[in-house]
C-alpha cells in the first residue's frame, strides 16, 4: 500500500510541475491531469461472482494532443475490483491507453487497452494470476477549465484464474470526474 501511495504521490508531483510550466508558456500540446471515481465491478466466466461490488477509482493521466480530434491517453489508477465478497476483493494498479475522438465541442467517445497488475486484495488473490488484460469503452465531456467527466465499461479479455480449467474475467463500469492541468 505505501508503494502505491508514493506512486500517486508521484504523479501527482509531475502533474504539478507541468502545470506551472503551462502557465509560464511551455504547452507542448501534452496535459496532465488527475481522475478519481465510482466503480462497479465482478467477476464473469466460470467463476460465480455473486454480486457486483461497488467501490472507487484514483489516479492520474497523460493527455496528448495528435491533432485537434483525436488525442491518446495513458493513465495510471489504482481501482479496488472483485465482487461484493471481502474475499473475492481485488486491488489494481491499471495502465489504461485511451485513443479518444472528439466528435463535437468538448464531447469525446474513448476506446483503448489495459493492462493491470494485482496489487492486494482479499483470499481471491491467492487463486488468481498477476496481470490482466482488458478492453476500454467509454465517452467523456470537457470544459473549458479542465475539469472533465467520463464514463467507461472495461470488458475483461484475459482469465485471470490461476484454477486449471476456470475461466474468470474482470469486468466493470466506471464513472468518475478529474482536472487536466
Amino acid at each position: 500500500m505505501k508503494k502505491i501511495i508514493l506512486t500517486m504521490a508521484a504523479v501527482l508531483a509531475v502533474s504539478f510541475a507541468n502545470a506551472q510550466d503551462a502557465k509560464s508558456g511551455g504547452d507542448s500540446g501534452m496535459k496532465f491531469g488527475v481522475k478519481a471515481g465510482y466503480l462497479s465491478s465482478n467477476f464473469t466466466g466460470d467463476f460465480d461472482g455473486g454480486s457486483a461490488r461497488s467501490s472507487f477509482y484514483i489516479g492520474g493521466l497523460v493527455d496528448f494532443a495528435v491533432s485537434e480530434k483525436f488525442h491518446v491517453q495513458p493513465e495510471l489508477l489504482y481501482s479496488m475490483e472483485g465482487n461484493g465478497e471481502d474475499e473475492g476483493n481485488l486491488d489494481f494498479i491499471r495502465i489504461p491507453v485511451m485513443a479518444k475522438f472528439y466528435v463535437a465541442e468538448g464531447f469525446n467517445i474513448q476506446a483503448g487497452p489495459e493492462v493491470a497488475f494485482v496489487a492486494g486484495g482479499g483470499q481471491v488473490k491467492d487463486f488468481t494470476k498477476s496481470t490482466d488484460f482488458r478492453l476500454g469503452f467509454g465517452a467523456g465531456y470537457e470544459l473549458s477549465s479542465g475539469l472533465f467527466f467520463d464514463a467507461r465499461y472495461n470488458l475483461g479479455l484475459s482469465n485471470v484464474s490461476d484454477i486449471d480449467g476456470t475461466d474468470a474475467k474482470t469486468t466493470s463500469f466506471n464513472i468518475g470526474l478529474g482536472y487536466r492541468f
